[in-house]
């Protein structure tokens, strides 16, 4: 053979030496290759976004997540390192925010995406899925309607990406549900929002309000959910098998369990405020699966955040792991690329099944 593999060494080697004479502006940078491809994006609705969005509930909450406006500048560099790394789906709600800073998270969104200096494409192709609260005193399709006009004020949007009924009322005020169902018919026929969805919907209510929609012409295209290896209970599993023949996308909100599926805390080391209390009954009855997780992360030289996020991913869902900090962002984003084997995953649901403690359920959510 003619051919070895000393001759390209030393070409490159060469090349090398050279490279570092040159001022910075003209070295070779070789390529950065995409955390997935544009074949890899999952359709939602008319849409075709990221295979995992990131989340905003903590941009403007006070109470649960510390949040302060000094943190602005650096939520804009974790927009930003999200848009440039291949994210475009967005989730936020009119709702999240404390006392005066309701509507925060929408603002910032707005704020950032016009402040981005990237390619106008790329921006284009941000989609924003902002939930709309089933206030007690939203009771006519017209008031659902002002709210999702109030959410692209704030945002200074032309259209919404999905439009999403927050949580449904079925369980306390019936006579409600079907004017908000009417809502976001009204919302879509007006071209305020190019597709609609709903969260924390269960099982019976997701098949009721999809055929309603459908028999208005309005295709439901997402439902999100508490989903991760801390919430893959009956109903959860029902609710992702109804999706997968309706032919509606399951987001997966809470995919790392409020942070307990990060490895980040123990019964002696826990995050202040509510979720303190609310670790410290289940943290301990989690070491089962925070010990299949942490197996696999070493083996596969990723996080434990990153294999639960993966998981969410390889069950066919779109994980919206929240963030606030780059660091945050970079550690979510190496949950793309790769996918856990069949083996992994059951050796995690195993593992879950195994754990005596449970994420509690949101109590919106509905049979």
């Amino acid at each position: 053979m003619v051919f070895t593999i000393a001759t390209p060494t030393a070409h490159f080697s060469c090349f090398s030496a050279a490279n570092e004479t040159l001022p910075s502006s003209l070295r070779f940078r070789p390529p950065k290759l995409p955390l997935f491809w544009l074949w890899q994006k999952v359709k939602v609705g008319p849409m075709s976004v990221s295979p995992m969005g990131f989340g905003t509930w903590a941009w403007g909450n006070q109470l649960l997540w510390g949040y302060d406006e000094a943190m602005d500048t650096e939520l804009q560099r974790t927009f930003n390192l999200a848009i440039e790394n291949g994210i475009n789906l967005f989730d936020t709600a009119d709702s999240y925010g404390t006392g005066r800073l309701i509507g925060q998270s929408e603002k910032l969104l707005g704020k950032f995406i016009r402040e981005f200096q990237g390619q106008k494409q790329v921006r284009d192709n941000i989609v924003i899925a902002t939930k709309f609260a089933a206030y007690p005193w939203r009771l006519t399709p017209g008031q659902f309607v002002n709210a999702c006009k109030s959410s692209l004020e704030r945002m200074q949007i032309e259209q919404i990406g999905i439009g999403q009924l927050h949580w449904s009322t079925a369980n306390y005020a019936p006579p409600q549900e079907l004017a908000l169902w009417d809502g976001l018919v009204a919302m879509y026929e007006k071209g305020l929002v190019r597709a609609v969805g709903v969260s924390n919907y269960g099982p019976k209510q997701l098949v009721k309000i999809h055929d309603y929609l459908k028999a208005r012409g309005v295709p439901l295209c997402s439902a999100q959910v508490q989903f991760s290896l801390l919430s893959m209970g009956e109903d959860q599993m029902e609710i992702k098998n109804i999706c997968d023949s309706l032919g509606i996308r399951l987001i997966s909100y809470s995919p790392l369990g409020l942070g307990m599926l990060t490895g980040k805390y123990t019964p002696s080391n826990l995050p202040r405020g509510p979720r303190g209390l609310l670790f410290s009954q289940i943290i301990p009855g989690l070491e089962p699966l925070l010990n299949s997780q942490r197996e696999i992360a070493q083996r596969r030289r990723k996080t434990m955040s990153q294999v639960a996020i993966n998981w969410c991913i390889c069950k066919g869902t779109i994980p919206i792991p929240g963030v606030k900090t780059v660091k945050q962002a970079e550690e979510n984003l190496g949950a793309l690329g790769w996918r856990l084997s069949s083996d992994e995953l059951l050796q995690l649901e195993y593992a879950a099944r195994e754990s005596p403690r449970r994420m509690i359920q949101n109590i919106f959510q509905t049979r």
